[in-house]
């Protein structure tokens, strides 16, 4: 069962006359990266908050932002009229400083700058109040996690049908080997036989032909690659936080994928390690999105 990283999640609640929005989106990430935005009334609860999120959503660039508004029509919001006319100054002097036309429309654009609405909320939110929020946040953790289950489903099946296409394309390597041998050992003779007046031992010559042709043999990355294969089904199908092992699975599939390549000495072999490759990098990057 798979996670992405990717996901969002937003709910709405209304306590008194105060509206709470909360939103919570991720990326992919190595570690867990929380960058989180409430108004000042409710900073106190941030730590438990940022706590809650760590606990629960464990690994991705996250962005938490709290909203909270007024539900009534005597709102305690105020417009900043001297943040707005410094912000519009300063736009305007770049303006004319890089040479170019100032907006036509300045309201809509200052207004989306931070800090234009002053909040007479109080300093410290009620009891109810942070109940609400609480209830809110966990909202949208759950609505997050779900968009990532979802998400997941979508990883799996793309993880399945990248595995499946180089399960197939090993599985024709058989056909190519038993002229690529043929092939090796024939341009051996004929290169022989083109140097004038050499005598040689043929049963030497057998020998080393032999050693050769093993050094060449491809039976045990045959056998290991498609045991990688099964593996990442398998871990892809078990609990959920495989994430880092599948990227080293993947990895260890690359090893054997090469090892292919180089010791194919054969175009068509040499062809089906290509496509091998462009399928593996294809679950490499998606991996990295995977929890």
């Amino acid at each position: 069962m798979l996670y992405s990283m990717t996901g969002f999640g937003k709910a709405v609640l209304h306590e008194g006359s105060k509206k709470f929005t909360v939103e919570i989106k991720s990326l992919n990430s190595k570690q867990l990266d929380l960058a989180s935005r409430m108004p000042a009334g409710y900073r106190e609860q941030e730590l438990e908050f940022r706590s809650l999120i760590a606990k629960r959503l464990e690994r991705g660039k996250v962005d938490f932002n709290v909203y909270v508004e007024s539900a009534t029509a005597d709102s305690t919001m105020t417009v900043n009229a001297e943040r707005v006319i410094a912000y519009k100054e300063q736009l305007a002097e770049l303006a004319q400083r890089m040479g170019v036309a100032e907006p036509s429309d300045w309201m809509s654009i200052l207004m989306r700058l931070p800090d234009t609405i002053k909040s007479e909320a109080p300093a410290e939110a009620s009891e109810d109040e942070v109940k609400a929020l609480t209830t809110a946040v966990n909202t949208a953790i759950d609505g997050l996690i779900e968009f990532r289950r979802r998400e997941g489903i979508k990883l799996e099946e793309f993880f399945a049908t990248r595995i499946n296409n180089i399960a197939d394309l090993l599985a024709r390597v058989p056909e190519f080997e038993t002229q690529r041998v043929t092939k090796i050992r024939t341009r051996i003779e004929e290169s022989l036989a083109r140097i004038p007046q050499v005598e040689y031992d043929k049963g030497r010559l057998e020998q080393e032909m032999i050693f050769y042709i093993e050094k060449l043999d491809i039976t045990e990355e045959k056998q290991r690659l498609s045991q990688h294969l099964a593996y990442f089904i398998e871990t892809m199908n078990g609990q959920h936080g495989q994430g880092k092992k599948l990227g080293f699975i993947a990895q260890e599939m690359g090893r054997e994928i090469n090892t292919l390549g180089s010791k194919s000495n054969q175009a068509d072999m040499q062809i089906l390690v290509v496509k091998m490759k462009d399928e593996l990098e294809q679950i490499k990057e998606q991996v990295l999105n995977v929890m």
